[in-house]
């Protein structure tokens, strides 16, 4: 697989020991984000082991880490006894590491379903042994929940022992892109509108072709992983997944407010809402509001989408036609795709330039937030604000065949007069980004008044 940037997580992880010496790094996100890479990268510059958990007994696990550290220590003689307990482990640690050391172990949540008293054991064997010595302890996994509340939670025997915590989260377009150096921004855009930020989902697919090639290679066919992929996620972090999977049905066919989903899904409003309230703890849906909301956790405003772009993507075109699919009958999928992809696409350039709005430091002024606004009437792609410097920019977004033309200057200018914020004070900035560009008219007004325009990723002028 290949691996492209994560310096922040990589730098978090160097980080975590104190004072040079010992350090206790939880690593945690959704399954494909790229965790195992991260600390394999990690481990390329760091003397260490990697040890993979499992759901076989304990014994067994214990066996693979005696010959792991047996043969990394070139220890013939605890190869072959082996540990009796993951305490004889760590006690072995201290003795042999007199200098740096990464012990990892994947899937931690794997050895807590085994064995419930593995997280008093590592306790006792961090605070016993691994504290005082030399070596780096990354307790890593994919079951959100399971980490939460088995290692992060102050219920958990581990709890306030990490020195360092580290949500991998999806990687942003800016980044996704650098797994296609030779494809077009539209093709990288089109391939992360389908795929989101997964590494496992960006290495898997060729940007060089259409989303309905990719899916007919790729996601259609029953032998491929991604084909029955959401289904594993939620089987793996959910007990009960089919009211979940009838909400983030819901929300991929366009049902976004609270009332919406109830009335689809046909669930009572108080279950709904705690079955909401995983999904987002999970990062597979997002609430979203007006960027100008105060109070933004009783917003009457916010609506519900779901934010992996891939599960999207599968309850629109794989879930229900599940039988077409099955038996290879690809046609009216590959035509409904055609139809109505583009939308996805839109959205997610919108989300794109958001990003780009934001870090390519084309502002005089760094927003304190950015996201899109609404009211009954109005809405607008991109607002950002920065609050002490009382600066907002507007931005509108066109995913369109045509150049955009000056009309749409006019029409943001008339918008942006409705967003409630420092009206008589703010100084206003105007951003336009356009996937074909714009008119010789709207160019000329941009030089006049100072207004930014973007063809994707660069400047137009």
């Amino acid at each position: 697989m290949k691996f492209i940037n994560r310096v922040n997580e990589l730098a978090a992880l160097k980080k975590a020991r104190t004072n040079g010496s010992s350090g206790f790094a939880v690593v945690y996100g959704k399954r494909r984000v790229g965790k195992t890479e991260l600390i394999k990268q990690f481990l390329k510059e760091h003397d260490g082991i990697y040890f993979l958990a499992d759901r076989r007994p304990v014994t067994a696990q214990l066996k693979e880490v005696s010959l792991l550290l047996g043969e990394y220590f070139k220890d013939a003689f605890i190869q072959e006894r082996g540990f009796g307990d993951w305490v004889q482990v760590f006690r072995y640690l201290k003795e042999k590491c007199n200098k740096a050391f990464v012990f990892a172990v994947d899937e931690f949540p794997y050895l807590v379903e085994t064995d419930d008293s593995v997280k008093s054991l590592f306790q006792k064997g961090w605070d016993e042994y691994l504290k005082n010595s030399k070596v780096l302890l990354i307790l890593s996994g994919s079951s959100i929940s399971m980490m939460e509340s088995e290692v992060l939670s102050h219920k958990s025997p581990l709890f306030g022992r990490r020195t360092a915590q580290i949500l991998v989260r999806p990687m942003s377009f800016q980044d996704s892109k650098k797994f296609y150096p030779d494809v077009s921004y539209e093709g990288c855009l089109k391939t992360y509108a389908m795929t989101g930020g997964m590494p496992a989902y960006l290495n898997k697919m060729d940007a060089k072709l259409s989303t309905a090639e990719n899916a007919i290679r790729y996601v259609f066919p029953p032998d491929q992983y991604l084909h029955n992929e959401p289904e594993f996620l939620l089987k793996e972090e959910l007990r009960q997944p089919r009211y979940y999977f009838e909400i983030l049905r819901s929300m991929a066919l366009g049902k976004t407010k609270f009332g919406e989903i109830a009335s689809d899904t046909g669930l009572e409003k108080s279950s709904l809402t705690k079955y909401i309230n995983v999904l987002e703890s999970l990062y597979f849906i997002e609430r979203e509001y007006p960027v100008t909301e105060k109070n933004s956790a009783k917003s009457k405003k916010s609506i519900y989408k779901v934010s992996d772009n891939f599960i999207k993507f599968w309850f629109n075109y794989v879930y229900p036609n599940r039988s077409q699919v099955e038996m290879g009958s690809y046609a009216s999928v590959i035509n409904s795709i055609h139809k109505t992809f583009p939308t996805q696409e839109a959205l997610t350039y919108e989300k794109a330039c958001c990003e780009h709005l934001l870090t390519a430091g084309i502002l005089e002024f760094v927003p304190d937030k950015a996201g899109r606004w609404w009211d009954n009437n109005n809405e607008i792609d991109i607002v950002g604000l920065n609050d002490v410097e009382s600066k907002a920019v507007f931005a509108e977004v066109k995913w369109t065949a045509k150049p955009a033309d000056v009309n749409l200057y006019y029409e943001l200018k008339e918008k942006a007069k409705n967003v409630i914020w420092k009206n008589k004070e703010r100084k206003e900035y105007f951003v336009f980004y356009c996937k074909n560009g714009f008119t010789r008219e709207f160019v000329q007004l941009s030089a006049k008044l100072k207004i930014k325009l973007f063809q994707n990723d660069k400047e137009f002028k």
